[in-house]
């Protein structure tokens, strides 16, 4: 079996670690360990009566939910089958321009949903820990270009402000910003550009319910734009892309507030302790980050380290090999539970020194 582009990939790991699935403990998927929610459970067990109808082509429930949780009206809003759907439907935007720009490294789907339509890519590099590469980007940005961004940066987890992204929406005919892991930050934290979207037509927002509300085998995500533009995107795709188990969790998730606050309870004591823990182990060098992941420059050969870790100790964390300009120096980790987090630690220790 080939070694994934993904994180979350179990059935490749459980072949090296040769064990089932129930007993790996999986660094490699940035998605939260406390959930899914009880509500959000509940909710899905209630739905299953309606699995023999068909969704509501239009998701007028699920729009009005989002466009509520969002204060914009829900025309502005397009449900789609997990960001990946999304990302594919802003390659074939992104197509009928001269060029897109993608800042590197950068998530492998980006190049993926590109080259998906023949989208001619030019990458610019923007090494971690440094700063925002803002002038190379304003002396490459044309009216018949296009830029995809994230924010929190994946893999890093650096975060850029609002005033960083905004002069490049004058400059580029096509912005797609992806804020999947930004519902990880505190609501009055988050330097979304959502407020920003009635004043630039040529911006899209993708977001992912399935990161922060631990859902990614439900596959749901949503794209924030102009009504002409996400109408657009649904004559092209199928009429159903979204299940009803998929839009049941989704307005369980919103309304379920405790499960949120929990989460942002959890996250920062979490990353801040696993983030000194992974600094004290010698040759390991984590980067700071805002998401609840931490990319980690490593002395040793990342796939190796990937390997014993789960050959030994059944832990799957994830190589950087699939995001260009980072290689076999450099691995990501997810940020779980103190004591997940503790196993961690200590299975890399053990294996840093055996490699000494």
């Amino acid at each position: 079996m080939n070694r994934p582009d993904h994180g979350g990939n179990l059935a490749w790991a459980v072949t090296l670690a040769d064990c089932p699935v129930s007993s790996l403990l999986d660094f490699s998927a940035s998605v939260n360990p406390l959930g899914p929610s009880l509500l959000v459970l509940q909710a899905i067990q209630g739905a299953l009566t309606e699995l023999c109808h068909y969704p509501d082509p239009q998701y007028q429930s699920l729009r009005q939910a989002l466009a509520q949780h969002h204060d914009l009206d829900p025309a502005w809003i397009l449900p789609g089958n997990g960001s990946a759907e999304l990302l594919t439907l802003a390659g074939r935007a992104l197509a009928s321009l001269q060029q897109t720009l993608i800042l590197t490294p950068a998530f492998g789907d980006y190049e993926r949903a590109l080259q998906g339509f023949q989208a001619p890519l030019t990458t610019v590099p923007w090494p971690p820990a440094t700063p925002f590469p803002l002038t190379e980007l304003q002396a490459l940005a044309s009216p018949q270009r296009g830029l995809i961004l994230n924010n929190p940066r994946n893999p890093t987890g650096q975060l850029l402000a609002v005033e960083q992204i905004l002069p490049l929406l004058d400059q580029f005919g096509l912005v797609v910003l992806d804020e999947a892991f930004i519902d990880f930050l505190l609501p009055h934290q988050q330097p979304t550009l959502i407020p920003a979207l009635a004043h630039y037509p040529n911006l899209v927002i993708l977001r992912s319910l399935t990161k922060f509300y631990s859902l990614p085998g439900l596959r749901l995500g949503y794209a924030l734009g102009h009504p002409d533009l996400l109408q657009q995107w649904q004559r092209w795709r199928d009429p159903w892309p979204v299940n009803n188990l998929a839009e049941a969790a989704a307005l369980a998730a919103l309304e379920d507030r405790v499960f949120q606050e929990k989460t942002w309870a959890w996250l920062g004591p979490a990353r801040e302790g696993l983030a000194l823990g992974l600094g004290r182990i010698p040759g390991l060098f984590p980067y700071p980050s805002q998401a609840n992941f931490l990319l980690v420059n490593t002395k040793v050969p990342a796939p190796w380290l990937q390997e014993q870790l789960l050959q030994q100790h059944r832990i799957l964390i994830r190589d950087c090999l699939s995001f260009a300009g980072l290689g076999d120096a450099y691995f990501r980790v997810a940020v779980r539970t103190k004591t997940e987090n503790q196993q961690l630690l200590q299975a890399l220790a053990q294996q840093m020194t055996d490699r000494a």
